[in-house]
C-alpha cells in the first residue's frame, strides 16, 4: 500500500509565500510523475504543476512565474513553492503520484487547505 501525506497549507496573506510538501510511503519500487492539482469551491479539480522522474516541469498559466515545483527522489517527496500568493489561489491542494509497486497506479493526498485572504 501507498500513502501520500502533505503538509504546508494555511492562511496567508495575499503576496505572500507558502511550501507544500507531500512525502510518498509505502511499498514503492519507483515514481513516475508527480504532481500538485487544487480544487476550489464549486470549481472542477485541475492541475498546477508536475514533475517527472527527470525533471521536466509544467504548469497551469496561472502558476508559471510564481510558483516552483520540485522533488526529492531520495525521500520520494514533492514540493511546491508558491510565491506571490493570490485570493484566487485559495483552494485544496492535493499532491498524486504515478507509482510503481507490484503494478502501476496513480495515488492521492487527502489534500491540504491553501487560504489567501487579508
Amino acid at each position: 500500500q501507498v500513502q501520500l501525506v502533505e503538509s504546508g497549507g494555511g492562511l496567508v496573506q495575499p503576496g505572500g509565500s507558502l511550501r507544500l510538501s507531500c512525502a510518498a510511503s509505502g511499498s514503492i519500487f519507483s515514481i513516475n510523475a508527480m504532481g500538485w492539482y487544487r480544487q476550489a469551491p464549486g470549481k472542477q479539480r485541475e492541475l498546477v504543476a508536475a514533475i517527472t522522474s527527470g525533471g521536466s516541469t509544467n504548469y497551469v498559466d496561472s502558476a508559471k512565474g510564481r510558483f516552483t515545483i520540485s522533488r526529492d527522489n531520495a525521500k520520494n517527496t514533492v514540493y511546491l513553492q508558491m510565491n506571490s500568493l493570490k485570493p484566487e489561489d485559495t483552494a485544496v491542494y492535493y499532491c498524486a503520484a504515478d507509482v510503481q509497486t507490484t503494478g502501476r497506479a496513480w495515488y492521492w493526498g487527502q489534500g491540504t487547505q491553501v487560504t489567501v485572504s487579508s
